[in-house]
Parts: C-alpha cells; sequence; structure tokens
C-alpha cells in the first residue's frame, strides 16, 4: 500500500512545465546527456516550494517540509526528464508519454522506448541499489555542501550532477561500458582465461587503469554489482556482454593483487 501512495503521488507531480521543454529543446542534441539533466534540473529551481517560503520568513523548525515538497516533486519529474532527454539525444527527438497504471522505474523503461518485462525488472532493480547512498561520495557530498548554505534542493541536485559526471565518478560507468565492449571487439568475442590474462596484464604494464576495479572507497566487490550479477545469472546467462563481464571478475581482482 506504501508503494502504491507513493507511486501515485509521485504520478500526480510528474508534469513538466511547457518552459522546461523548451529549455531542453534549445540545448544542442550533441551536448552530453549529463550536460541537459543538470541544467534540466536547474531550470526548474523557480518552482521551489522551499526559495518561495523562505522568502516568505519561513520559521527554521519548518524547513523540513517545503524541502520535502521540492525532494518529491524532483524525483516525481526526474524520469521523464531523463527520458525526454534520451529520446531527444538517441532517438530523433521522437517522445513517448508516461503510462499512469507504470510505477517510478517501469515507467523510464517505457518511456525511453523499451517494453520488454525483464528490463523493466532490472530498471527497477538498477534504480533501487543506487538509490541508498551515504555521503562520502562526490555527487552526495556536493549535494549535501550545497544544501548547507540554504539553497534549495534544485540547486543541490544539479551540483550533485556536475559532481557525477566526472571520469572518477559517475561517468565511470560509461567508461567501463565502453572497455568492456573493446575487450570483447580486440579478442573476437568472450575471451578464455588465457587470453584475457595476457590483456589485462597488456593494459596495466602500458600503465592504464583497469575499468571498474580499484575503487577508491570499495574493497570488497560492490554489492551493487552482485546484485546486478545475480539478476543477469537468472535472466540472461548466455549474454556475451554478460559473459565477457563474468571472465574479466573471475581474473581481474587476482591480477591485481599481484600488481
Amino acid at each position: 500500500d506504501d508503494v502504491k501512495e507513493v507511486t501515485e503521488e509521485w504520478r500526480q507531480r510528474s508534469p513538466l512545465p511547457d518552459y522546461l521543454i523548451d529549455v531542453l529543446k534549445a540545448i544542442p542534441k550533441d551536448t552530453h546527456p549529463m550536460t541537459q539533466f543538470s541544467q534540466g534540473i536547474l531550470a526548474l529551481q523557480k518552482e521551489s516550494i522551499f526559495a518561495k517560503k523562505y522568502r516568505e520568513g519561513l520559521s527554521k523548525m519548518e524547513y523540513w517540509d517545503p524541502v520535502y515538497e521540492d525532494a518529491m516533486n524532483i524525483l516525481a519529474k526526474l524520469p521523464l526528464i531523463a527520458s525526454y532527454i534520451y529520446r531527444k539525444t538517441y532517438k530523433n527527438d521522437e517522445h513517448i508519454p508516461p503510462d499512469p497504471n507504470l510505477d517510478w522505474g517501469g515507467n523510464f523503461a517505457h518511456m525511453i522506448g523499451i517494453e520488454d518485462e525483464i528490463f523493466k525488472e532490472l530498471m527497477r532493480l538498477y534504480l533501487v541499489i543506487h538509490s541508498d547512498h551515504e555521503g562520502g561520495n562526490v555527487s552526495a557530498h556536493t549535494t549535501h555542501l550545497v544544501g548547507s548554505t540554504l539553497s534549495d534542493a534544485y540547486y543541490a541536485l544539479s551540483a550533485g550532477m556536475n559532481g557525477l559526471a566526472g571520469p572518477l565518478h559517475g561517468l565511470a560507468n560509461q567508461e567501463v561500458l565502453r572497455w568492456i565492449m573493446e575487450v570483447k571487439e580486440d579478442l573476437g568475442g568472450v575471451p578464455d582465461k588465457e587470453q584475457l590474462v595476457k590483456y589485462l596484464w597488456d593494459t596495466l604494464k602500458a600503465g592504464k587503469v583497469i575499468p571498474g576495479y580499484g575503487h577508491a572507497v570499495l574493497r570488497q566487490t560492490d554489492p551493487r554489482y552482485m546484485a546486478q550479477r545475480e539478476f543477469a545469472l537468472k535472466h540472461l546467462p548466455d549474454d556475451e556482454i554478460f559473459k565477457v563481464v563474468s571472465a574479466i571478475y573471475e581474473v581481474a581482482p587476482d591480477i591485481l593483487r599481484e600488481h
């Protein structure tokens, strides 16, 4: 019941104002999606309930309420903003309206154009495991830092997204995927252990890193990876890209320890 209540509340808060669509349309198509995302969030700042209430003389004891309202409004709109940017950038500006019968994660999958039920489940998993994070990483810390000045949630989240866009933070996800595709192409498909060991050692000896390994904080296997691995083993065990990822997972930690 709680999930249904939140889903319905987000549905009611989700419509994007026309001026935001105009802003997103005005951004060049070849602008990185993270830049567009940050600008889209920031463009909504004029909607901040906290900023309005603060100007009216809001008591400190009541800060939490308009901050909560801002957060809920942003969360409701994020899938629509992100999917709009995706379809604009990669799908010829052909947009898909939200389905009022779908949940937050399922609707995002629908709006980017993927109706496969397994993918919708994956998106729900992915969003959940990335939603709860401590304040020590760059994006969470930046959001807290900017928010500590009483900048509203729109300013704070936009700033956090700018931190997330860095190659040592969220952009690393993109770089890892590119590297995995390079491994697959360079080695002609799913490599055997001998091929992969040589490839990884050659990478390290060339002064490069193995993307996705050697996290600045996590010294054990990232539990987010394990959750996605379990999902992949169940739903797409024969996928070539997953097989490459699994092969790297079996080999890379020992090589890095030796290195």
